[in-house]
């Protein structure tokens, strides 16, 4: 048996543990995402539904976090907010230090395309668009040249695996070549953040834990931010630190070290 190694225990500005990727990088100090005391509520005729009851998480630059809880519990809600999809009636989310509510819809939109890729169960793929053309569609509204935003979502597709699967159409892939294409068209734009929700939902085991490996990858190699939404525990071994919600509060945070 492999002896465990004890770690120097590194803390963020919260006294939370975290593991560095290496030894010699530093954690920097400020989260990218911050969600600070956030209410989500609905009104629905007479009834008051507050779905999140002041939650409040930072994620910091090159984490792996796993945000877990059944249905109904506010995750999906937590993602919106988490993603920037959606602003919240009380409290504030934090992007890069910056307040979204402060954003024209428009201008939030622009922020949300260069800094967050989105890879979701249905893949959300249009039919009609081969593999390549799916790939490159994000960087049409972000003013990249074509013939650089080619030449990036073929890397990408050599990346994922789909080098020979370019010309394909969706309907021509597996499950699990669709989510591999979707998840090269979150990254075209290069952002800091990916955000994965139930990205293995509509896949076999083996496609899931493809497309699994193929995040972790991206967190250890490139860097990435990583922030997965999940009902699948099994999943959550793949993250750094583990965020349980239930009835619209955060219950507890847990970390796994890896290595």
């Amino acid at each position: 048996m492999n002896k465990i190694k004890k770690t120097k225990k590194n803390y963020n500005s919260n006294g939370r543990t975290y593991k560095p990727e290496k030894k010699s990088e530093k954690h920097m100090k400020d989260p990218i995402i911050s969600v600070r005391d956030v209410w989500k509520t609905y009104y629905l005729g007479e009834n008051v539904l507050n779905v999140l009851k002041g939650v409040s998480l930072d994620i910091f630059p090159g984490e792996f976090v796993s945000i877990i809880g059944p249905s109904g519990s506010g995750k999906s809600t937590m993602m919106n907010m988490v993603g920037v999809l959606d602003i919240p009636t009380k409290g504030k989310v934090l992007l890069k230090g910056k307040d979204i509510a402060q954003y024209s819809e428009s201008g939030l939109a622009q922020l949300r395309g260069k800094s967050i890729g989105f890879i979701f169960q249905q893949f959300n793929l249009i039919p009609t668009l081969t593999a390549l053309e799916n790939v490159i569609f994000p960087t049409i509204f972000q003013g990249v040249p074509e013939k650089e935003r080619t030449k990036r979502a073929k890397k990408l597709l050599e990346i994922v695996g789909l080098s020979d699967r370019m010309r394909h159409k969706p309907n021509e892939l597996s499950g699990g070549q669709q989510q591999r294409v979707a998840i090269a068209r979150a990254l075209i734009n290069n952002p800091e953040i990916i955000l994965a929700d139930e990205p293995t939902g509509n896949l076999d085991s083996i496609s899931g834990k493809q497309v699994m490996d193929l995040l972790s990858r991206l967190h250890r190699e490139e860097k990435k931010t990583i922030v997965l939404v999940t009902h699948d525990i099994e999943l959550v071994k793949y993250s750094s630190r583990k965020v349980y919600i239930k009835d619209g509060i955060i219950q507890k945070i847990t970390h796994n070290h890896h290595g």
